[in-house]
């Protein structure tokens, strides 16, 4: 299973496609650089995280990428075996490499699966982490119910999912028409639609997460939201990702956009032109992830008993 596409903020450390023709040298290149922009994030999610679970002992990064996430999960956990799990090889040996330079590498290791018939094989675990990943399984409900049943009593189960579209451009941006971004994310919310009902398997339902974790059989908490906030003038990886997202939002949603907003997407994307995202100095990077998370019972913490309704507040 590959999980990547760019609803607003992209994803944190996941990755998309797969397939024989993919250039996994410059894929994940982009997803590295993506991560390394949300490490402000990854970084504050994972302390929270170990307060919840403290004497975590296994923790899953589920759709790891090229690992930047687990290992600040491994950081984070400094007692605790991490396992990176995704599809792709070439991603894995990107976060073994990354673990080694970080000196993690005795207790970060890698794990290839396919989702979800994967699953199983993963092993227990006292904390799971799954950015953006289980949006891109047909069934979802059913993914989060995997999971679960992976936990030891008292794990905790974290789920990272959309948050807030990304914000990089001011509203009128001297191109085309005023609210080119907000136009961009009502097609790509379209795409979206489209993706999810072409999953195999693929099953509506109402994403209301803490529900969802809930009919798991988990105790939810109240989801946590994290900023990142990068001011301009932005770096030049700053940049480099915000092209590259652009690029990919071209790729993916150009033909549905309308004629003025396919040519100024194709402005932004110049490398020479002053009004380009790598040139003009008015490009911000403001954007939100929500983590949703779930406990089994039967630990010490906050852990209650499971049941299919949302706990009291």
């Amino acid at each position: 299973m590959q999980a990547h596409h760019g609803h607003g903020h992209a994803h944190g450390h996941g990755h998309a496609e797969s397939g024989p023709d993919l250039d996994w040298a410059v894929l994940g290149s982009h997803l590295e650089r993506q991560a390394e922009l949300h490490a402000p994030y990854l970084r504050q999610a994972a302390a929270w995280l170990r307060g919840r679970q403290p004497e975590a002992r296994r923790v899953l990064d589920v759709g790891s990428g090229p690992g930047v996430a687990a290992c600040l999960l491994a950081q984070e956990f400094p007692e605790a075996e991490v396992v990176a799990v995704d599809g792709a090889p070439e991603l894995l040996e990107m976060a073994r490499a990354r673990a080694d330079a970080l000196g993690l590498g005795e207790r970060l290791r890698t794990l290839r699966a396919e989702l979800p018939e994967g699953f199983p094989a993963l092993g227990e675990a006292d904390v799971i982490w799954a950015s953006q990943v289980v949006h891109h399984l047909g069934d979802q409900r059913a993914a989060l119910r995997a999971m679960a049943g992976l936990l030891r009593p008292g794990g905790v189960l974290a789920v990272a999912e959309r948050g807030l579209p990304t914000r990089f451009l001011p509203r009128d941006i001297g191109l085309g028409r005023p609210g080119f971004l907000t136009r961009l994310d009502a097609v790509e919310e379209e795409w979206f639609t489209a993706m999810r009902a072409g999953l195999p398997g693929s099953t509506d339902t109402v994403e209301d997460w803490p529900e969802m974790l809930a009919a798991a059989g988990l105790t939810a908490a109240p989801p946590r939201s994290f900023l990142v906030d990068l001011p301009p003038p932005l770096a030049p990886g700053a940049r480099a990702h915000l092209h590259t997202l652009l690029a990919r939002r071209r790729e993916e949603l150009g033909e549905s956009l309308d004629p003025d907003d396919r040519a100024t997407l194709d402005v932004l994307l110049s490398g020479e032109d002053p009004a380009g995202v790598l040139r003009r100095p008015d490009a911000f990077y403001l954007t939100a992830f929500t983590v949703h998370t779930g406990r089994r019972a039967g630990g010490d913490g906050d852990a209650g008993p499971a049941s299919g309704a949302r706990p009291a507040p």
